[in-house]
C-alpha cells in the first residue's frame, strides 16, 4: 500500500508540474507573468474546478500532504533567492526615492486594509495579516511590461526596481512582527504575564541580530573560502543550500519567527560573496527552485483556494480590498517618490507600477492559512484580489505610459516573470 501511495505521488507531482509549465507558457504568450499561469493552474486543478486530488486514482492516499511539504521547501528557496538579489550597498546608494516610496508603499496597504477587515468584523490578527499580504509588490510583472514598452531605463523604471526591494524587505519585517504578535497573544492568553512576553521579544531580537551578524560576516567568508580552496561548483552551491535550510530551521526553532525570514537572512549574507561563486550559487538555486519546487508552491497555493466559497456576500469585501490594494500603492509609493524628488507625473507612474502583488504576498497568505489565521473564505477572497492586481497592472502601466513608448534594444531578465 505504501508503494502504491508513493507511485500515486509521482502521478500527482507530474500533473502539478506539467500544469504549471503549460499554464506558465500560455501566460507568457498572453503577455502575463508565468506566476499568474501557475496560480490559475492550481485553481483549475483544485476544488474550484477539477479537484484532481479527489480522483479515484488517488483514493486511499494523501499526496496533498507531501505536495504541501515540497511547497514549503519551494517557498524557503524562493525567499533565499530574494535575499540573494538584495544588495544593501546599492539600496543605500539609490537615495531617498527608493526608501520613501518603498516604505510608504508597504505601510499604506496595512493602514487601509486592516481597518476594512476590522470593520467587516474580523479579528485584529486577521486584519494585520491581510495588511501584510497586500504590502508586498511583484516587481517582475511591471518590469516586464516596462521592458516591452521600452521605458524600463527611465527614472520610473529604476525607481521601481529599487523601491520594490525596500518594499519586500519591509513586508518581510512586517510579517515577522505579525507572527511575533501571535506568539505574544498566546503567551498573554496563557497568563504568563509581562515577564514571559519580554522573554519572547528578547528571544526574537537576539536571534535576528545574531543571524544577521553571522550571515553578513561569516557566511560570505565560508563560501569564498570553499570556492577558492576546492574550485567546485557543486560544493559551493550545496553549502549555500545547507545554510538556507539551517537558517530556516533556526528562525522558528531558536528565534520563534517565520522560517522564510531565516532563509531570507541567509540569502542576504551570501549575496556578498565574490561574483563567480555568487553566479554559480544563483544558477544552481534557481535551477532547483524554478524548475521544480517553486512551481509546486504556486500551484499548491491555487490548490488551497476554493473560489466557489466566495459567495455574493464576500464580493463587496473583495471589491473594497481591491480598491485598497490599488489606491494604497498609488498613493503611498507616489507620495514617497514625490517627497524623494520625483515630479508628480513620475511619482504617479511609479505608484501605478507598484500595484501588482506577487510572490511575497502569496507567501504571507499561505502562511496565514497554515497558522489558522485565515479561514478558507478569507483566503479565497484575498487570492482573488491578488489575481486581479496581477491582471490589471500591465493594463494600467501601458495606460500611464501612453505616448512615452520608444525603442529599447536591451533585454533585462527578470526572474520569476
Amino acid at each position: 500500500m505504501e508503494s502504491n501511495a508513493f507511485i500515486a505521488l509521482f502521478l500527482a507531482l507530474g500533473i502539478v508540474i506539467a500544469a504549471a509549465q503549460v499554464a506558465g507558457m500560455l501566460a507568457r504568450m498572453l503577455g502575463q507573468p508565468r506566476v499568474f499561469g501557475e496560480l490559475l493552474a492550481g485553481v483549475i486543478l483544485g476544488p474550484t474546478v477539477l479537484n484532481f486530488l479527489s480522483w479515484p486514482v488517488f483514493a486511499g492516499v494523501q499526496p496533498q500532504e507531501t505536495i504541501g511539504e515540497l511547497a514549503e521547501l519551494g517557498v524557503l528557496l524562493l525567499m533565499f533567492n530574494v535575499g540573494l538579489d538584495v544588495h544593501l550597498r546599492e539600496l543605500i546608494a539609490v537615495g531617498r526615492v527608493a526608501v520613501l516610496a518603498g516604505a510608504l508603499g508597504a505601510l499604506a496597504p496595512l493602514a487601509l486594509a486592516a481597518p476594512i477587515m476590522a470593520l467587516a468584523g474580523y479579528s485584529t490578527q486577521v486584519a494585520l495579516f491581510t495588511g501584510v499580504v497586500l504590502a508586498a509588490t511583484s516587481v517582475s510583472i511591471s518590469a516586464q511590461t516596462l521592458l516591452e514598452l521600452g521605458v524600463l531605463r527611465t527614472r520610473e523604471g529604476f525607481g521601481l526596481l529599487a523601491a520594490a526591494v525596500v518594499d519586500d524587505v519591509l513586508a518581510i519585517l512586517l510579517l515577522s512582527f505579525v507572527v511575533a504578535s501571535l506568539s505574544l497573544g498566546e503567551v498573554a492568553a496563557g497568563g504568563e504575564g509581562a515577564g514571559g512576553i519580554g522573554i519572547i521579544v528578547l528571544r526574537m531580537a537576539l536571534y535576528i541580530v545574531g543571524a544577521l551578524l553571522v550571515s553578513w560576516f561569516i557566511l560570505p567568508r565560508v563560501i569564498n573560502w570553499l570556492h577558492e580552496r576546492h574550485q567546485m561548483v557543486q560544493s559551493v552551491a550545496t553549502f549555500a543550500l545547507i545554510f538556507a535550510l539551517i537558517f530556516g530551521w533556526s528562525a522558528e526553532a531558536l528565534g520563534g519567527i517565520a522560517a522564510i525570514t531565516g532563509a531570507f537572512i541567509a540569502g542576504l549574507g551570501i549575496s556578498r560573496v565574490h561574483d563567480r561563486p555568487k553566479r554559480e550559487i544563483e544558477t544552481a538555486v534557481r535551477s532547483i527552485a524554478y524548475a521544480f519546487l517553486v512551481p509546486v508552491f504556486f500551484v499548491n497555493v491555487g490548490l488551497s483556494a476554493d473560489l466557489r466559497q466566495i459567495g455574493l456576500e464576500q464580493l463587496p469585501l473583495a471589491g473594497l480590498l481591491l480598491l485598497a490594494a490599488i489606491i494604497s500603492k498609488v498613493a503611498g509609493c507616489g507620495l514617497g517618490a514625490n517627497l524623494g524628488g520625483f515630479t508628480r507625473g513620475e511619482s504617479f507612474r511609479l505608484g501605478v507600477c507598484m500595484i501588482s502583488r506577487g510572490e511575497v504576498g502569496l507567501i504571507v497568505e499561505a502562511l496565514g492559512l497554515s497558522l489558522g489565521v485565515f479561514t478558507d473564505s478569507v483566503f479565497s477572497t484575498l487570492f482573488l484580489v491578488i489575481l486581479l492586481t496581477t491582471v490589471l497592472t500591465p493594463v494600467f502601466v501601458r495606460w500611464v505610459f501612453r505616448g512615452a513608448v520608444r525603442p529599447q534594444p536591451q533585454r533585462v531578465q527578470v526572474e520569476g516573470s
